[in-house]
């Protein structure tokens, strides 16, 4: 099986001050490393700085990109702004499934979640949440799609019946 890589983007003016600690990449980096993905992370501003590493991990060819945080209603909130322009497809019932989520979690507030994701080139692109339970529940979502999804993003065809 070949080994893919991935990139975990945090969005956080905090975290990237160093104010605190990054709390929800280290979820996602290791949920990535457990699907066996090659993983590394940056902790970045919102907004702006979100969309400059997107674009890198994008024109790198990245096989994954997911980002946590940024995606609720505060004004600083702008990681489905920088994420938008950078999609060619989109999966709006992948988002829609990650939110539903946190529902079933007991966190009706995840429906306020504003992420996006979809098909960057030939790279897979997530938002999630910044909170570390709402990167896990994304994960737990995205874990037995992410193999299957990238493969297709690269045109790798599949058996009939598999």
């Amino acid at each position: 099986m070949e080994q893919l890589d991935a990139v975990v983007i945090t969005a956080s003016n905090r975290a990237a001050a160093g104010v605190y600690e990054d709390r929800s990449g280290p979820v996602v980096a290791a949920a990535l490393e457990e699907l066996g993905f090659l993983v590394s992370r940056v902790v970045v501003g919102d907004g702006a700085p979100v969309g400059a590493a997107l674009s890198q991990a994008v024109a790198q060819g990245v096989a994954v990109v997911v980002t946590t945080g940024g995606t609720g209603l505060s004004p600083q909130d702008l990681t489905p702004e920088v994420t938008e322009p950078l999609l060619d497809r989109h999966l709006p019932h992948l988002a829609a499934q990650i939110a539903m989520e946190g529902v079933r979690n007991g966190v009706a507030s995840s429906v306020l979640s504003r992420g996006v994701a979809g098909v960057a080139g030939s790279t897979l692109v997530v938002n999630l949440p910044g909170s570390p339970g709402g990167a896990r529940d994304g994960m737990r979502v995205l874990g037995p799609l992410l193999r299957h999804a990238v493969e297709q993003v690269r045109g790798v065809d599949h058996p009939r019946g598999a």
